[in-house]
């Protein structure tokens, strides 16, 4: 069998010395004279093993500092929903849940044109953040009409997620997203442990379930953990 390619291998062990945890996310990698010598390969090959794993989100380079092991970005496909806590256990991530608010509020006049009700109608309130590892990865700021989950309120958001009762619960429909890059609110910044001039993705989303417009949430994500992908096909 042929070997494969001497940069290749450079990856592979770079990369399993990350998920081994051996290397922890800040950790600082072995330089590239150091990986020369380890590998009796050129500064060119190694250079190149580098370079992609920067692309690929493995490492960063800090001028005059190094290179480090870094926080990879979870990825979500935009054009459908996924369970972030599935998204998280899937790239061997941990995940648990903090839950800020969880109670029935009145319809403000943004909510109200965000579920199509009436002004001051009843309606359920949810904040929770979502954690890959100990490390915030979303806000998830919703809003429920009562009328199509009523049982909202009575659940344990710390061993479920939203998505997962309201899939089970409100069979998906449509979906209307719309994503945003911005500057976090100060008590966002704070619950995703992030500076406020830290960029974040900001995910406005609707959902309905047989016509009926059930849910509307309002998901921040720090820009340097999370990215958003699309495929069409034409």
């Amino acid at each position: 069998m042929t070997k494969s390619p001497r940069y290749q291998q450079i990856k592979d062990f770079l990369i399993q010395k990350i998920e081994s945890k051996e290397w922890a996310v800040g950790a600082k990698v072995p330089t590239e004279a150091a990986l020369c010598d380890q590998f009796s390969v050129s500064r060119m090959t190694v250079n190149k093993a580098v370079r992609d794993l920067v692309n690929e989100g493995w490492l960063e380079r800090t001028p005059r500092l190094g290179t480090f092991v870094c926080q990879r970005k979870v990825e979500s496909p935009l054009m459908e929903i996924r369970n972030i806590a599935e998204e998280i256990t899937e790239r061997g991530g941990r995940h648990h849940s903090e839950i800020i608010t969880l109670r029935r509020v009145s319809a403000s006049e943004n909510v109200a044109m965000r579920l199509g009700i009436m002004l001051g109608s009843d309606v359920y309130k949810s904040e929770i953040v979502h954690y890959a590892d100990d490390v915030p990865l979303q806000v998830e700021l919703r809003w429920i009409n009562p009328a199509f989950a009523p049982d909202y309120l009575k659940q344990d958001f710390s061993l479920i997620t939203p998505n997962q009762y309201l899939m089970a619960n409100c069979p998906l429909g449509t979906i209307e997203h719309t994503v945003e890059a911005i500057l976090p609110p100060k008590h966002i910044a704070i619950l995703l442990k992030i500076d406020t001039d830290q960029p974040c993705l900001l995910l406005h989303r609707r959902t309905w379930s047989e016509n009926q417009l059930v849910s509307s949430a309002l998901l921040f994500h720090p820009g340097n953990r999370y990215k958003l992908s699309a495929s069409v096909s034409l």
